[in-house]
């Protein structure tokens, strides 16, 4: 399968390149981005024969239906790593919360978030391309939070890859930072910045296109790539648990095959909608995707009203962090699906420059029949916490989004699945306060809180982060971002 640019060619690159060489160089003409060419069918011949296969079966047939050029020992060695998920028959369980609502958990990996999914196959997938090309590379990720850990944990000591993760200094969890300071791999660099996540992504992107930057590269022979979704390596692995996902309601007899049903995503950078999104275009009985965000409701404008306007907007911290962004790179690839190059080029364009663009009427109403939305305040997060815990079930604020999009979304009484994309020790102290009403407490303190209140021990993958040394200390301006990484490397 081939991959194009999502904003037309310039001559200086490619118009079509492999699965390989678009996640090992994922900017492209223009400052764009690699799609798919065309999507293989995987609709109900493709879900009747893999209504009883495992995880790593149907991955397997997932990657094959893309014919994606990696060799099949590489597939599957990469995918043998979900075998160290806490339960390796299932690494992805659905749990049934409500009569019509299933949460599907994608945090059952070894840093506790849905970035395990697709992170640690693509960390051996990435480094074994490096090798067999004999060429070394740097990997640079931009964090809200959870691709950081992921990232660090997916590539620490592998061969040929060195790794500079940005993240914003103050904007993640306690947990989420230490997950990451106390990385000691000599090939990683964590760098935190004075800014919020958008700055980090910027930067990411300038430096992924920037030729000085990658001739400084190129004088030490190394190569440039990135972990963040802007890579379709990440998307690819993305579509897989959406696929999971529905066939395990068949199979829990929540419906029949074929049925349709909701899918319900806590939206940041849109890669896990992106993924739902390419599941239903290549055959999932899919009504709508609904995508929940929180006070940073840029997604909710952009779906209600067709306007993507960043001119009097700015980072709002809440308690779902991993969401806090304005700047939503994969809705580029939407975009690009729906209205071709020429079009998402000038739309993003006249994002970058006039920090603003408006669909037109037409195009409005191809993403509403795709797509609802609605965003969810802090303290209605809490309430759904905390209701959701009277009923057994204990989730973290990002989770609770999407029980607010379940409630305003939905204009039929379908099956509904919600994406549970950390695990609560993640965000423990906003779940103590929901639960308890704690007010300013410590990481350790809402972890051991929580745990007693709900009666289950603390992960000791977590507990022990409090106990590791700091090795991973820089915080440093914006501006000083590239000094930072040419020094290391």
């Amino acid at each position: 399968m081939n991959f194009i640019e999502t904003r037309g060619n310039d001559g200086k690159y490619s118009e079509k390149v492999s699965f390989s060489e678009a996640i090992l160089n994922p900017i492209s003409s223009f400052g764009g981005i690699y799609s798919p060419e065309s999507l293989p069918d995987l609709g109900a011949d493709f879900l009747n024969s893999h209504l009883n296969s495992n995880y790593k079966t149907l991955a397997r047939a997932v990657l094959s239906a893309f014919e994606i050029d990696i060799e099949p020992a590489v597939i599957d060695e990469a995918l043998a790593l979900y075998d160290n998920f806490d339960n390796a028959s299932n690494p992805v369980p659905v749990v049934k919360v409500n009569d019509d609502l299933y949460v599907s958990e994608l945090w059952h990996g070894p840093t506790r978030a849905f970035k395990d999914m697709a992170l640690q196959p693509f960390g051996i997938v990435l480094s074994s391309l490096a090798q067999k090309r004999n060429e070394n590379y740097l990997i640079l990720a931009a964090t809200s939070g959870d691709t950081g850990p992921a990232a660090l944990e997916t590539f620490k000591n592998r061969a040929n890859v060195q790794v500079a993760c940005m993240y914003p200094d103050g904007g993640t969890s306690d947990v989420q930072r230490l997950q990451m300071v106390t990385e000691d791999a000599p090939n990683l660099k964590v760098i935190g910045i004075k800014g919020d996540f958008d700055d980090a992504q910027s930067a990411l992107k300038r430096l992924l296109g920037s030729e000085a930057f990658r001739s400084k590269l190129l004088e030490k022979r190394i190569n440039l790539s990135a972990a963040n979704s802007v890579n379709f390596g990440r998307i690819i692995f993305q579509t897989i648990y959406h696929i999971h996902s529905y066939l395990e309601l068949v199979r829990q007899n929540a419906i029949n095959m074929g049925d349709k049903v909701y899918l319900d995503v806590p939206s940041g950078n849109f890669g896990n909608a992106l993924g739902g999104y390419y599941a239903m275009k290549m055959g999932l009985p899919v009504e709508k995707i609904l995508i929940a965000s929180n006070k940073n409701n840029i997604l909710t404008q952009l779906i209600k009203t067709g306007a993507y306007d960043l001119r009097s907007q700015s980072v709002i911290p809440t308690t779902s962090p991993a969401m806090d962004i304005l700047k939503s790179s994969n809705i580029e690839r939407i975009l690009f699906d729906l209205f071709g190059n020429q079009r998402t080029r000038e739309l993003m364009q006249e994002l970058d420059n006039d920090k603003y663009y408006q669909l037109t009427d037409d195009e409005l109403s191809k993403i509403q029949t795709i797509f609802a939305a609605d965003f969810c305040e802090d303290d209605e997060g809490k309430t759904y916490i905390k209701q959701a815990f009277a009923k057994g079930y204990l989730m973290d604020p990002h989770t609770a989004t999407c029980f607010k999009a379940y409630d305003t979304c939905r204009d039929k009484k379908l099956k509904t699945i919600a994406y549970s994309t950390a695990e609560w020790t993640k965000f423990s102290p906003v779940i103590a306060n929901a639960l308890t009403g704690e007010i300013d407490t410590h990481d350790i303190d809402a972890l051991e809180s929580i745990a007693k209140e709900a009666n289950i021990e603390i992960p000791g993958i977590i507990k022990g982060l409090f106990d590791k040394p700091i090795v991973q200390s820089t915080v440093i301006d914006k501006k000083n971002i590239e000094t930072e990484i040419l020094n290391f490397i």
